[in-house]
């Protein structure tokens, strides 16, 4: 059965987009994924991995054109937060690093408060303050 879970992202510059993700607070494995073409963002207390690829590393991988993310979004990776604070810190910290907030920070469903963002690539990224206590009961 499946032990570990790795997201492939490709970027047109692996040393900016670690400078972009290091600026939020993410740190990288640097025993994994330590080329020029590449870097390993650690995501989480289990430590999911995102690999970061140079677009003509990543593209020899899928043999598939990539997505232009200012056409489309191919996927919208989500993460916690621990606070509604630490969302607007991480809005503040996406705009201060050259990313861009797309979406919110605002509330959501009446328990959640999020922000959606895009990476120097264009990835968009989800971060979610989840106020269990005012779930809805099913």
């Amino acid at each position: 059965m499946t032990k570990e879970f790795w997201i492939n992202l490709p970027v047109k510059d692996v040393k900016k987009s670690k400078e972009f993700f290091t600026k939020l607070g993410f740190s990288f494995n640097p025993h994994a994924g330590g080329g020029e073409n590449s870097a390993c963002l650690l995501m989480g207390n289990e430590n999911i991995v995102v690999m970061l690829f140079e677009e003509p590393t990543f593209k020899s991988f899928t043999n598939h054109a990539i997505t232009d993310t200012k056409q489309s979004t191919e996927v919208l990776l989500s993460f916690d937060a621990e606070s509604r604070s630490e969302v607007d810190a991480i809005a503040a910290k996406v705009k201060a690093a050259g990313g861009a907030v797309v979406n919110g920070p605002g509330d959501s469903q009446g328990w959640m408060y999020g922000m959606v963002f895009s990476d120097l690539d264009g990835h968009c990224w989800n971060v979610l303050y989840m106020d269990i206590s005012k779930m809805p009961k099913a």
